[in-house]
């Protein structure tokens, strides 16, 4: 376990530089974000209804108030999000490959550790949940701060006011923050499915080169087809047969099973394919 711990510490280091500067651009860029588009409203207001003789009452029924979903919205909120799954999701393959081709090879040196090979395995992928829980914790820390911005620029009579919980049950915004344990276990239980099948599938093509992207294809589209397996045959040959609880329980039952069959073959690979 300490060996294991060491080496999600080491990875995490790895790309420290570069998740501060991601954390740095969310934070400015949204702060500045919700300080923009506040004043974009109030300068509006401020023109038609000063400048234009406009009543309050017709303005507000003309452009409605404002509210933290009207930030939402915008390329301001949105593009950090956007951002930050972009670049873990382009790290997902950058955590082995930079092992490989850097300057030296360092996967060789990482594998001959005196250490299960699978601890690799599973402190990269534990590296990246913790990546984006981190993201995700900086977001619940940034959204009743800019919230409370909004609400220091904007006049009560020209806003509306939404609570976190309201805010984090917007849109895409429920998703990454679930209501419930069991759907945060879903949520990011499907996550992390995906990225140990991503981790298997690059496996197969480092062991395999050529042929195991062909291999690595294949072992995703199966993985998908498995995943899905329940609402397939739910849907195109029992007829919607399931009840939704059912459903759930063998979409859930799939999932493990993929999970399994990731990290299954994913340690035979590193132990039996990967030479050093």
């Amino acid at each position: 376990m300490n060996r294991y711990l060491k080496l999600v510490n080491f990875e995490f280091s790895r790309f420290l530089k570069l998740y501060l500067v991601l954390i740095g651009i969310t934070i400015i860029v949204q702060l500045v974000g919700v300080v923009v588009e506040s004043q974009r409203y109030i300068n509006k207001a401020n023109k038609l209804i000063f400048e234009e003789l406009m009543k309050k009452s017709d303005f507000i029924e003309s452009y409605g108030t404002i509210s933290f979903f009207n930030f939402s919205q915008t390329g301001w909120f949105l593009g950090p999000i956007a951002i930050g799954a972009v670049i873990l999701g382009i790290y997902v393959f950058f955590i082995w490959y930079r092992d490989w081709f850097g300057k030296n090879t360092f996967s060789y040196r990482l594998l001959v550790l005196p250490t299960a090979r699978i601890n690799v395995y599973f402190a990269k992928a534990t590296t990246i949940l913790l990546l984006v829980l981190g993201l995700i914790a900086l977001q619940l820390v940034l959204i009743p701060i800019e919230n409370q911005v909004l609400k220091w620029m904007v006049p009560s009579e020209f806003r509306t006011d939404l609570s976190v919980n309201q805010i984090t049950g917007i849109f895409f915004l429920a998703i990454i923050f679930p209501k419930s344990f069991i759907e945060f276990i879903l949520y990011y239980g499907a996550g992390m499915a995906t990225v140990f099948t991503v981790f298997t599938a690059i496996l197969f093509e480092r062991s395999y080169r050529l042929k195991g992207i062909f291999f690595g294809i294949v072992y995703l589209a199966l993985s998908f087809v498995v995943f899905l397996s329940p609402l397939l045959v739910d849907e195109f040959i029992l007829n919607q047969y399931f009840y939704p609880l059912e459903l759930l329980i063998l979409q859930i039952g799939t999932g493990l099973l993929v999970v399994a069959g990731a990290i299954w073959i994913g340690n035979v690979l590193i132990n039996k394919k990967i030479r050093v």
